[in-house]
């Protein structure tokens, strides 16, 4: 759970200034008392990242672009149009998910892009941000945000989890299901967009953060996640309190992350447009868009 390299993705010591690996500058974290504010990743990966025979680079700066050089052994999967070119060699096709149904009516994605090689393919999402990638040693399991994945490679698991709490339901912009990537027997990569800048927060254990429903992206497995109102999070300030918090632009809930582990946040947080009135809430249903969207051009 240290933090990792921006440059290369491999694990930093705590306390060094660079890493071991690329030489990179290491991410240094502002502390003030004994908090340390989340750093930010300043750049997409940066040097090429190698997982079994498949090499991946990020490529591009605004809205960034995933070039994947895949073996004839290590395949890919990925979210359904964002797909961007590929070699004519590079076989295409669907994988299949457990728990289809409950996902189709959660508004969830289910239709997953695979791709095997040998060949060239690349993917990106049509959004300003930034990359994460995450190497996953077996074992190792992170939660993300809804929408936000990217691409994974085929020794990671993709599976989601419902997210407890009524609050949560009625108002948590963040949705009710969390989508969850396991690596099992080999080490696996995992790749998302952040929207605007990321930032990362290594979390103490029993440590807490409080986050706007938008703006966290991804988390550790350990790091627990609750909804809490704006008058739970200050330690007071009644009406008067709550009100000055949604005059000030601040949600009337928030998520509290509590470590130890890491925590992924982004700057931004982005909506598709919507006719006006219309729900933007996560986790509404697919029922009468999800065969639309099976043909639409890429989104």
């Amino acid at each position: 759970m240290r933090m990792t390299c921006p440059s290369c993705q491999t694990a930093i010591p705590d306390g060094a200034r660079f890493c071991a690996a690329c030489g990179a500058p290491a991410p240094q974290a502002v502390g003030v008392g004994a908090y340390t504010e989340p750093v930010s990743e300043r750049d997409n990966p940066k040097e090429p990242i190698t997982i079994g025979d498949t090499t991946v680079r990020v490529e591009g700066e605004l809205c960034p672009v995933v070039d994947i050089e895949l073996g004839p052994q290590t395949g890919v999967y990925f979210e359904h149009h964002i797909l961007l070119w590929k070699q004519p060699q590079v076989r295409l096709g669907f994988m299949g998910l457990k728990n289809a149904g409950k996902r189709f009516f959660a508004g969830l994605q289910i239709f997953i892009s695979t791709a095997q090689g040998p060949g060239n393919i690349a993917v990106s999402r049509e959004a300003p941000g930034q990359i994460v990638a995450l190497k996953l040693s077996p074992g190792q399991v992170v939660d993300v945000r809804e929408h936000q994945f990217l691409m994974a490679t085929n020794s990671v698991g993709y599976d989601f989890y419902w997210q407890q709490g009524l609050a949560n339901v009625l108002f948590a912009r963040t949705g009710l299901f969390i989508d969850r990537f396991a690596a099992t027997n080999d080490q696996g990569l995992v790749l998302l967009h952040g929207y605007g800048n990321v930032f990362e927060k290594q979390l103490g254990p029993g440590e807490q953060l409080d986050v706007e429903p938008g703006a966290w992206l991804w988390k550790d497995a350990s790091v627990q996640m609750d909804t809490v109102t704006v008058l739970q999070s200050g330690g007071g300030g009644g009406f008067m309190g709550a009100l000055g918090a949604l005059v000030g632009g601040a949600s009337l809930m928030m998520n509290r992350f509590t470590g130890p582990g890491r925590l992924g946040l982004q700057s931004m947080t982005y909506h598709e447009p919507a006719p006006e009135g219309a729900q933007q809430a996560g986790g509404t249903s697919n029922v009468g868009g999800v065969l639309g969207s099976l043909f639409n051009p890429r989104q």
